[in-house]
């Protein structure tokens, strides 16, 4: 009890030197005013958790019971979920440039009010919850406080809870290559270079099984660019490795797992995974992609989090774990799991995930959530990603890229050509972007590959989400200057974007006029380029203008994400599903022969021919 006192102590005298500021978004957390707590620890009260061994069975998450009783219970009492268990002052810098409550050295991971799931707690003062951990690398405790958000006392502080294998590998993340018969698979562990090696064991599914070496990532405070990602909201990442499994047969079944091998010659394994290898591009064979935008975590066990406005992505992350084998890709487009630099929260997302990450490539494109920060090469100097600064996506997840600093990267998959465009850094003509983003819609043979797919975060085409409507410019200003001459030339079949939380499908469209009037079946040449919004996966839905624009096809406010399915090189099934009941609300289909591709539209086409 006195260790307890003394680190409590320690950290309210640093809280004290912090100040708050005004929060954005529905953050429950950043409503917990614990610079002001009071130190108030009292022997008749108690808080416990059982089991303190998690994981028993190799597990990488687990359910435990927390049981409570205070001598002086109240409604708003609650409980604060802590990883490191002992989250001392000594580690707070002093650093606030924006440093939103809780001002804690270490910010609790989650927390939830005592009478959740114990109606009876004011009258009684006894209450349990059950709450859901997933392996960090660290132990846990679990804080009791009173009085509210806004003047917390701290009641009581429980035993420590970990996991057998605080460092065991987990979450594995698969990820296109560099070339098309490359798979990459990334992982994150507690086990640095020093202490051991990590590897792929993997081959095709009941065959000979070959070993891969993985590179090792990680980096320090010193790499967040501000707080609170270098502050109150940092925590070890541990390390992030990344494997290549190379020279991959086109669709063929392959297993892997993760292992370590320590120094002392131990090994430490994963389970077992399998994976679909890519199709040769231009192989006709069905093909079935996901893509999605803005989803962001959420805690199956009903906890509040910093950001607690993504309740939908369970959802979307249930109705594709359901889907999954009518799934080969995922592409999600951007703000990936709102940490907003509260890094613990990125194991909280790739452990959602890892259902769907460790079957199919988990595609990601930077959002602002993810990159923006002022100073750092931004193209908007706001403080989006929360002193991030794209360090956490870029080392996270594998794509492509030739810099993972510059975040944009062509793939191939069958019949489609995806070029991933950033539109938190520069995409306007005379860019180094936009020279890639010719590069890749230029490049691709249409007779092999007739799908063409242009991917990006914020809408750069046309959108009727409220915001954009108040600024007149229906889409990002400046977004589709530049870029629709090059989306008209190239012939882009469908351009997808996230930013806006809803649901819109465009008109084929080119310089604001619709270029085609159907609506759900186009034979022949689009003349245009379908734009879609599919940024409602699931964090808090945007409203829609009132307005009725002449190229807005469908609209939905709720939470869904859009499938394509190239079914040969002349047909292609758009849907739109909802994430709630997996059923088909919005589609099209677009059947077509190779000529028609070729075929000159507006703009698509050099002025001058020689038959001219």
């Amino acid at each position: 009890m006195r260790e307890l006192r003394s680190i409590f102590l320690g950290i309210l005298l640093v809280l004290g030197a912090f100040r708050s500021t005004i929060s954005h978004e529905d953050q429950p957390l950043s409503k917990i005013a614990i610079h002001k707590a009071v130190f108030a620890l009292d022997d008749n009260a108690y808080i416990k958790a059982s089991p303190s061994i998690l994981g028993m069975k190799g597990q990488n998450s687990d359910w435990l019971t927390v049981e409570y009783n205070s001598p002086n219970p109240s409604v708003d009492d609650w409980i604060g979920v802590f990883s490191p268990s002992n989250f001392s002052s000594s580690t707070c810098p002093a650093e606030n440039p924006r440093v939103y409550p809780p001002l804690l050295c270490s910010a609790p991971i989650k927390f939830q009010y005592a009478n959740y799931s114990s109606p009876q707690y004011k009258s009684t003062g006894k209450g349990s919850l059950k709450l859901q951990l997933i392996n960090q690398r660290s132990d846990f405790s679990f804080v009791l406080f009173t009085n509210g958000l806004l003047n917390p006392k701290v009641v009581a502080v429980s035993n420590k809870v970990t996991f057998t294998n605080p460092n065991a590998p987990v979450y594995p993340r698969l990820a296109q290559g560099k070339v098309w018969n490359e798979m990459t698979v990334t992982w994150t562990s507690g086990y640095g270079i020093n202490e051991a090696e990590p590897f792929v064991e993997w081959g095709p599914k009941g065959g000979d099984r070959t070993y891969s070496p993985a590179g090792t990532l990680t980096f320090g405070r010193g790499s967040m660019c501000g707080a609170p990602a270098r502050t109150v909201g940092w925590r070890d990442p541990g390390y992030i490795h990344t494997g290549f499994l190379r020279e991959l047969w086109p669709n063929a079944m392959y297993t892997y797992k993760l292992g370590h091998r320590l120094f002392n010659g131990t090994y430490i394994w994963t389970s077992e995974y399998q994976f679909k290898a890519s199709p040769y591009p231009g192989q006709d064979s069905l093909q079935q992609v996901i893509i999605f935008g803005d989803m962001g975590k959420d805690e199956a066990d009903g906890s509040n989090e910093y950001n607690n406005f993504q309740r939908g992505s369970l959802n979307t992350t249930r109705q594709l774990i359901q889907d999954l084998k009518k799934i080969d890709i995922v592409f999600h487009i951007g703000d990936i799991c709102y940490a907003n630099g509260y890094i613990s929260q990125w194991d909280q997302f790739t452990a959602q995930i890892e259902p769907i990450a460790s079957t199919v490539p988990y595609m990601i494109a930077s959002g602002n959530h993810e990159r923006d920060w002022p100073g750092t090469g931004s193209f908007y100097g706001n403080m989006d990603s929360g002193g991030e600064c794209g360090v956490l996506v870029e080392n996270m997840f594998y794509v492509p890229t030739e810099n993972r600093a510059k975040f944009w990267y062509s793939t191939d998959y069958g019949m489609f050509r995806f070029c991933i465009a950033d539109t938190e850094q520069d995409w306007r003509e005379g860019t180094e972007q936009y020279r890639f983003i010719e590069h890749c819609l230029a490049s691709v043979d249409r007779q092999k590959q007739p799908w063409l797919i242009f991917l990006a975060h914020r809408v750069l085409g046309y959108s009727s989400d409220l915001s954009y409507a108040v600024e007149g410019s229906f889409a990002e200003p400046m977004g589709r200057e530049s870029l629709q001459k090059l989306w008209q030339k190239y012939k882009v079949d469908i351009a997808v974007f996230g930013h806006v939380h809803n649901y819109e499908r465009i008109c084929p469209i080119y310089q604001n006029i619709c270029t085609n009037k159907e609506k759900h079946y186009y034979k022949g040449s689009l003349n245009g380029t379908i734009h879609i919004a599919a940024g409602g996966a699931g964090a808090s839905l945007s409203p829609f203008t009132t307005l009725q624009t002449t190229w807005s096809l469908y609209r939905d406010y709720d939470h869904g994400f859009v499938k394509l399915t190239a079914l040969d090189h002349s047909n292609l099934l758009f849907e739109y599903k909802k994430s709630r009941d997996g059923k088909v609300y919005d589609s099209f289909r677009i059947s077509r022969d190779y000529r028609d591709i070729l075929a000159c539209s507006v703009d698509s086409c050099p002025s001058m021919t020689l038959a001219s």
